[in-house]
């Protein structure tokens, strides 16, 4: 028997654009005239993977969140990657609105594209590692139906296909 033709489902995020793009962004904060003298201001942890927008209105959390996105954008990072928070009222009358980095696949969501996988009823074998999924099939073909099918799925987050081989 042939040996099996196999790829991993990951849901990763360079760090590196992600700093970048936050980087664009506190600089057009502090040089752009409707923001420059409002006091809003963007925090990065890359421990943690959140963003921290504190604003003086729900209005300026909002223009942030664009600048940010059409930033990340620009670097290649899928706009799913970061699942923001409803805003909330801070001290002094300020809105803080968090921003979480989503990376690694977790097991709900893990279990729904295993299941979704099986429900096309094609002859592959999905198995569940940790924060990453591997599917593997005897036919190339076959593993490149179920990537084409997970792509026009959505999952809330972004999917790379890596390891093929």
């Amino acid at each position: 028997m042939a040996k099996d033709s196999s790829f991993d489902v990951v849901s990763e995020v360079n760090m590196q654009e992600v700093d970048n793009a936050f980087q664009q962004t506190t600089r057009e904060i502090s040089q752009r005239y409707d923001l420059k003298d409002s006091g809003a201001t963007i925090e990065l942890s890359k421990g943690d993977k959140l963003f921290t927008i504190n604003a003086p209105a729900d209005f300026v959390s909002k223009q942030i969140i664009d600048v940010l996105s059409s930033k990340l954008i620009k670097r290649g990072i899928d706009l799913k990657a970061v699942s923001w928070g409803a805003p909330q009222a801070a001290s002094g009358g300020t809105v803080r609105v968090l921003g979480h980095i989503v990376e690694g696949i977790d097991q709900a969501t893990a279990k729904k594209i295993n299941k979704d996988i099986k429900d096309q009823k094609l002859k592959v074998k999905v198995t569940i590692e940790a924060d990453k999924l591997r599917v593997s099939s005897a036919s190339k073909d076959v593993l490149q139906t179920v990537i084409q099918f997970l792509r026009d799925q959505d999952y809330g987050q972004p999917l790379q296909f890596t390891n093929y081989r």
